[in-house]
C-alpha cells in the first residue's frame, strides 16, 4: 500500500508542476480519503483566466505527467468549451476552471469535509 501512496504523491507533485508551469492560479489540494463513498482520493483544483489558459493548463498537466510518470488520464471532459476541464487520473481528479465557473460551482464548498491544502508552488 505504501507504494501506491508514493506514486499518488508523485502524481500530485507532477500535476502541480504542470499547473504552475503555465501560471495556473489558486491551487488547492482536497484530501477526500476520510470521506465515505468518494470517487477518488484527491481533487486538485485550480483556475485560469481564459479558455486559452484553461486549455494550456490541461495540456501542460497531461504533457508533464506523460513525460515524467508515463501516465495519462483515464478520462477527460470539458475540452470543447474550456470553462471547466476535468482530468481523471483515477486516484486524483484535476479540475481546471475559469474563475467565474469555479465561483459558480464552488467545489471547495461542496466538499467542505475534505482536508484542504493551499498550494503555493515555488
Amino acid at each position: 500500500m505504501a507504494k501506491k501512496q508514493a506514486s499518488i504523491d508523485d502524481l500530485i507533485s507532477v500535476i502541480i508542476k504542470g499547473i504552475d508551469d503555465v501560471k495556473g492560479e489558486n491551487i488547492l489540494l482536497l484530501d477526500l480519503r476520510e470521506i465515505e463513498n468518494t470517487v477518488c482520493d484527491y481533487f486538485i483544483i485550480c483556475s485560469g483566466n481564459s479558455n486559452t489558459q484553461v486549455n494550456a493548463i490541461s495540456g501542460s498537466v497531461q504533457k508533464v505527467v506523460s513525460k515524467t510518470l508515463k501516465d495519462k488520464p483515464w478520462h477527460i471532459e470539458g475540452q470543447t468549451n474550456s470553462e471547466w476541464i476535468l482530468m481523471d487520473y483515477v486516484h486524483v481528479v484535476v479540475h481546471v476552471f475559469q474563475k467565474h465557473v469555479r465561483d459558480f460551482y464552488d467545489i471547495e464548498g461542496l466538499w467542505g469535509d475534505a482536508k484542504i491544502t493551499v498550494i503555493n508552488p515555488v
